[in-house]
């Protein structure tokens, strides 16, 4: 059926008809034209007679009849490709047919033939509706319209369609003639006629008409007729208006609206007052709100709309409004203005939220407020003020009664407010609408403002101080039933929202609450429990919760956290006057030892506890923060709570089988477990930093703190990505240290990590469908294997690697089962990176990516020297790499064959090379492990035997020929004679800042065969060894029997060391050791002095009386009897938890950007910079610039070391940033050397941190001997 007959036209019009006449009653009960349209769009979910219509009957033939045929043939097609597998698992069969149907040729000429026919049909309808109204009009010209009995929709009018609606069409002299009987001289009953026929006329033809200005007069005239049905009349067509017409059009029914409603305010028959309340049952009271309620509606409604017509239409609905809403009566004070009636309506000014949400209306708002209507303004502060003082006048009297809302306690028919239930409800709409201000920077603008009561001006911060005053100076409300919802509108809550948005902001809490004043202002309560002060505070608990609250989210952003640890001004800080950090510290230590009064034997006091312990937390976590936190011990009174709550929920009963949870486990003891893994909780945020991980060991907590971290991540199958990075960097702060990598072992984690890893690597989820293979990975380590690969890197390093290493043997198994899933790190090197065998081998579902990611993990691994020897000395891993390299080769008939180049013998080559030469940047050159295009994809050398190709080793530096330097004469000079100068230490220092800046390569190590058997250094020693000299050698700085020198040097440094170490019994095993790695330091003394052991001794002997000692020579304090036992029993070197500690603190404060991009990484600062300090920067750094850290730090100061690391990330930031992106900063910062940086060139910067930190860390660097808390 291509074409429609006349006959199709007349049925389907007949059908139509009666479809229309079916659904009559669902249409004109829509409340809104939307609505109409929605039911019309969901009348088959909803009308169970919809496929009986036969209108519906006569469509479903047609689209049969026409693409019936099309529809078939492409279920036919699309189930013979399903069977051949051709189509993916997430193309239906349905989704597919419609797509392909509605493409068609016969689809598009079916829609476009129904699409014609309608409009004929509906035209014919909207004629015969025309054909009706003209006979009635005949019949009765003069009267009324009648009404129609069927409702049509309207194609011809400029407003929106309506179903639920008839309308009447007229002509222009018909509307003028209605104008003319609405004339307030007619009378009342024709008035009457004419509105009641008005509201029936589509509302777009009265306001598109010529006689509309005149009409709006006459409507306002109507609505302050002393008949209320007139009225009633006026505002049921200004609410039609309303809902079906345009911004353009409706807001010229608004602002004649709200000016009646001001004329009305201002006139004398106006008399309602403050004080005598409103009794809204009263017939004039009512007509009056709503007509306010009318304009509120509209008020929120408008800004969807608004945005798309010219701005003066909006700012006559602004202005209109606010005009309003400043009427007052300057002689009489109780005047009941309109602003008490809107306040009634919306109490929380969603009005004004809404109107200043986008900033098309909201500096249109601001800026009338701002040049007229500022006494809008000064009013709302006014009646927050008033209220403030009402306050303090019932805390005076010490009452706990309120007066506001009192007719809530009373029957619930009373609709009367009292005087102070309206001012109540006056405040709270001035109370949110000043929170919403203030929330904008053209609304602060608008402060000070000057009160006429008040001689000082009101500012922002005077209003921050009162809001926060009223969270605990409000009186209690009576727990009326009626009254349920009362929180909602208390000051407190409403005060809490206010505080809690400017929170979640950045531009307007610097200027609102980062002010000493309002933080006063919230620890009043706090200091006043503190000092022992009569307290008269309504809901004590919760009140200190709100302010916990509170400062929690002021201590999140870092210019909150630096306002609660120094105040507003650091520099101007009164020393008499305690900041917030301190007071809030005390009161939380208060808490925990149940020392203060007021709360004993609160149900809430657990909660209170816990809401102080997180503000705690918030500053705890940062080292700046914890800095400040120190001297009061909080990690040990948490410590005590936790243990003594332990004990009680040891002696909770274990749960029965068939007995309820109720009787089983009490609620006490719910709330028992619940405060314990609070206090652990917070215990284990203390290892978010180097030092607050050293105070966490001391308390003894540790292990149980990792235990519940692991059980809380394993339960927690989603978390918030700042809780996620902030798991990452404690498990990476953990992992830096020996106790900490143990306590990840004992707590199951590692195995999870090692099992997921697996499952991702070789298994996949088991859980996931597969409808089809999986894509082969393009990456070295797949996306999927990403996160888990880091997670490792995090984890191994040098300490854990060997609490978990050290002298365990690889399994080597004869066999392994498909099904054996490794569970531990040693079974990663096993099966992932010491492929020796064909067991191995064939136990690998994906032989090549698992190596290939077992490669990339062992090349990271490496780049830690120590970790390197360890692994060597136990594995061989060099000799499995050149077995595996010497197997992949071709196999040609005659001769040796050619290495085959794939992904593993690239891995393999770069590994080897990588960790057999030593060097820095400039010195040694590691192959590429990308292919490049063209002929000769891979350039670089393979080899299965030592020694490495030449093309290795950069070109041999030459010694530079030495010129004379007068600067570099007198200090060589000074340094032979200390004794001749007074200032001898300044004066050396200056002339060494003078050289390195202006000379720096004169400063380098440049400076016998003694016959020592070296049986007694281990063979990690001895293998430390063998890389030194063969460094050396290539420096020239060494020479043929050097080997024996530096042995000879060791073994006496170990004899030396050995007698001023302690005797520990520990289960750790770096402290079971004489040193837990070799001595990099020592060696690269040994190179500057050219391999002169006699010397070399000389100056480690005298270089160990210095400071600078215990922060450079790393196992100069390895158990040393300097350090208290508790510090030795961590195993916990001073530099992790001193130097490391301050260089995260100062990065933070110097190098933002990079500190957030290490706790986005989940990696930490200190966790490398710990292993460049061990290793003395060798691998990172050129041998010149090594020598110059050392020279630097002995010269400078041991704070020099903190700077030097500063000065790198300064060096790397845009690295950083980039890495950061890439989600690869960590095997960035480990593989990488340090290119280009000099530390020359950072001097002055590193004497510029000088200038700011040196008193604090030095102080901090001499105290690590008693460094017990």
């Amino acid at each position: 059926m291509s074409h429609f007959t006349s006959e199709d036209e007349a049925l389907l019009q007949s059908m139509l008809r009666q479809l229309l006449q079916s659904v009559k009653e669902k249409i004109t009960g829509a409340p809104s034209v939307e609505c109409a349209e929605e039911i019309l769009l969901h009348l088959e979910e909803t009308d169970e007679n919809f496929h009986n219509y036969e209108f519906v009957k006569y469509l479903r033939q047609y689209i049969n009849n026409t693409v019936g045929s099309v529809i078939e043939e492409e279920t036919e097609k699309c189930t013979s490709a399903q069977n051949q597998g051709e189509v993916s698992g997430y193309d239906t069969l349905v989704q597919h047919v419609t797509k392909k149907t509605r493409e068609s040729k016969e689809y598009r000429e079916m829609m476009h033939a129904l699409k014609n026919v309608m409009m004929v049909v509906v035209e014919s309808l909207i004629n015969k509706f025309e054909e009706d109204r003209m006979r009635n009009k005949e019949l009765d010209s003069k009267t009324r319209n009648g009404r129609q009995s069927g409702c049509y929709t309207d194609n011809c009018s400029d407003s929106d369609s309506s179903l639920n609606q008839s309308y009447t069409f007229m002509s222009q002299e018909q509307l003028q003639l209605l104008v003319e009987r609405l004339d307030p001289i007619q009378p009342k009953e024709v008035r009457q006629e004419a509105l009641q026929t008005l509201c029936f006329v589509p509302p777009s033809d009265i306001l598109n008409s010529e006689g509309w200005p005149t009409l709006r007069k006459h409507l306002t005239a109507s609505l302050a007729d002393p008949d209320a049905t007139l009225g009633e009349k006026v505002l049921r067509f200004y609410a039609k208006t309303f809902s079906s017409s345009p911004f353009n059009m409706t807001r010229d029914v608004y602002t004649s609206l709200a000016r009646h409603l001001e004329l009305y305010f201002l006139s004398g028959e106006y008399s309602l007052r403050v004080s005598a309340g409103l009794d809204v049952s009263n017939t004039d009271v009512n007509r009056l709100l709503k007509k306010v309620r009318l304009l509120n509606e509209y008020q929120k409604e408008a800004p969807s709309s608004w945005i798309r017509h010219p701005e003066k239409y909006m700012e006559e609905v602004v202005e209109s409004t606010l005009s309003l809403l400043s009427v007052k009566h300057e002689a009489n004070p109780d005047f009941l203005s309109p602003v008490y009636f809107l306040a009634l309506l919306d109490i929380k000014a969603v009005w004004f939220k809404k109107w200043t949400h986008a900033y098309y209306s909201r500096a249109v708002v601001l800026r009338l407020l701002e040049k007229k209507y500022k006494s809008l303004i000064n009013a709302a502060v006014q009646q927050c003020l008033d209220y403030f003082e009402f306050c303090k006048a019932v805390v005076n009297k010490k009452s706990r009664v309120n007066d506001f809302f009192q007719q809530d306690s009373s029957d619930k028919q009373n609709f009367s407010y009292t005087g102070s239930g309206l001012q109540y409800i006056y405040f709270v709409h001035s109370l949110c609408l000043l929170g919403r201000l203030l929330i904008y920077k053209q609304g602060r603008n608008l402060f000070p403002v000057q009160l006429k009561n008040k001689k000082d001006n009101i500012s922002i911060t005077d209003l921050l101080v009162l809001f926060t005053q009223l969270i605990y100076c409000s009186p209690s409300y009576p727990k009326a039933p009626v009254a349920a919802h009362a929180d909602n509108y208390s000051p407190a809550s409403l005060v809490m929202e206010i505080l809690q948005v400017f929170c979640d902001q950045t531009g307007c809490t610097a200027e609102c609450l980062y002010t000493d004043a309002v933080i006063d202002a919230l620890l009043h309560p706090v200091q006043s429990l503190l000092s022992g002060t009569e307290v008269y505070i309504n809901c004590l608990e919760t009140t200190l919760i709100d302010v916990a609250d509170i400062l929690a989210r002021i201590a999140a952003v870092d210019d909150g956290l630096s306002l609660l640890l120094y105040g507003e001004n650091e520099k101007t800080a009164k020393e008499n006057r305690p900041t917030a950090v301190h007071i809030i510290v005390q009161f939380t230590k208060k808490l925990l030892h149940d020392d203060i009064s007021h709360l004993s034997g609160s149900e809430l006091l657990p909660v209170v506890k816990g809401a102080f312990i997180f503000v705690c937390r918030q500053m705890y976590s940062t080292c700046e923060g914890l800095q400040m936190l120190i001297p009061y011990g909080l990690h040990e009174s948490i410590a005590e709570a936790w243990k003594k709550t332990s004990l009680l929920s040891e002696r909770v009963p274990t749960p029965v089988t068939g007995v309820e949870s109720t009787s089983s486990i009490s609620l006490e003891s719910k709330n028992t477990l619940l405060w314990e893994e609070t206090l652990l909780d917070a215990l284990l945020n203390f290892s978010a930093t180097p030092k607050g991980l050293f105070l966490l060991h001391s308390t003894g907590a540790l292990n149980d703190c990792v235990n519940f971290m692991f059980s809380s991540l394993s339960k927690k199958l989603q978390v918030d990505e700042y809780e996620e990075f902030g798991n990452r960097v404690i498990v990476t702060q953990m992992a830096t240290t020996p106790t900490g990598a143990v306590a990840l072992q004992s707590s199951g984690f590692i195995k999870a990590l090692v099992t997921e890893l697996w499952a991702l690597l070789e298994c996949g989820k088991d859980d996931v469908r597969i409808t089809q293979p999986k894509s082969t990975p393009v990456d070295p380590i797949d996306r999927s294997c990403q996160k888990s690969f880091l997670s490792l890197i995090n984890l191994l390093t040098y300490p854990a690697v060997f609490e978990l290493l050290s002298k365990q043997d690889i399994p080597n198994k004869q066999m392994y089962s498909l099904r054996e899933v490794p569970t531990d790190v040693i079974d990663i090197i096993d099966r992932l990176i010491i492929l020796n065998s064909e067991a191995k081998i064939h136990s690998l579902f994906n032989y090549e990516q698992s190596h290939v990611f077992g490669l990339r993990l062992l090349n990271v691994l490496c780049c830690e020297l120590n970790t390197l020897l360890l692994l060597e000395t136990q594995y061989k891993v060099s000799q499995v790499l050149l077995t595996a390299q010497e197997e992949n080769v071709t196999e040609p008939s005659e001769g040796p064959g050619d290495f085959i180049i794939d992904a593993l013998s690239v891995e393999r080559n770069h590994v080897l090379v990588r960790i057999n030469l030593i060097g820095g940047p400039q010195e040694r050159i590691l192959p590429s492990r990308v292919l490049d295009e063209g002929n000769d994809p891979y350039i670089w050398p393979m080899f299965s035997s030592f020694p490495l190709p030449r093309c290795y080793l950069a070109e041999i530096p030459r010694k530079a020929k030495f010129r004379q330097d007068k600067d570099l004469d007198k200090l060589l000079l000074l340094l032979k004679s200390p004794e001749k100068q007074t200032g001898w230490t300044e004066i050396c220092r200056k002339l060494f800042c003078k050289v390195m800046k202006a000379r720096p390569e004169i400063i380098s190590g440049t400076t016998t065969d003694v016959d020592v058997k070296n049986e007694s250094l281990s063979s990690v020693q001895q293998l430390g060894v063998e890389m030194t000299v063969r460094y050396g050698k290539y420096l020239n700085l060494l020479e043929e029997h050097a080997e024996n020198d530096l042995c000879f040097v060791l073994m006496n440094c170990e004899k030396f060391l050995k007698q001023h170490q302690r005797t520990v019994v520990s289960s750790l095993r770096c402290l079971q050791e004489r040193s837990s790695g070799y001595d990099w330091f020592a060696s690269s003394i040994f190179l500057i002095m050219s391999g002169d052991g006699e010397k070399t001794l000389t100056f480690l002997q005298d270089f160990s009386r210095l400071l600078v000692s215990a922060f450079l020579w790393l196992p100069r304090l390895h158990k040393s009897v300097h350090l208290p036992i508790t510090t030795v029993e961590s195993g916990i070197h001073p530099v992790y938890f001193c130097s490391g500690h301050y260089i995260e603190m100062l990065l933070k404060a110097e190098l933002p950007l990079v500190s957030s991009a290490f706790h986005m990484s989940g990696f930490t600062p200190s966790q490398i910079c710990l292993q460049w300090i061990t290793q003395c920067f060798w691998n990172y750094m050129d041998w010149s610039e090594i020598c110059h850290y050392i020279a630097t730090c002995i010269f400078l100061g041991p704070d020099y070391q903190i700077y030097m690391c500063i000065s790198v990330f300064k060096h790397l930031q845009q690295d950083i940033l980039k890495h950061t992106e890439a989600q690869d900063l960590q095997v960035f910062l480990k593989e990488e050397a340090l290119h280009g940086f000099r530390v020359s060139d950072y001097l002055e910067y590193m004497e510029s941190l000088e200038t700011s930190y040196r008193h604090m860390l030095l102080k901090d660097m001499k105290n690590i001997r008693v460094q017990n808390t």
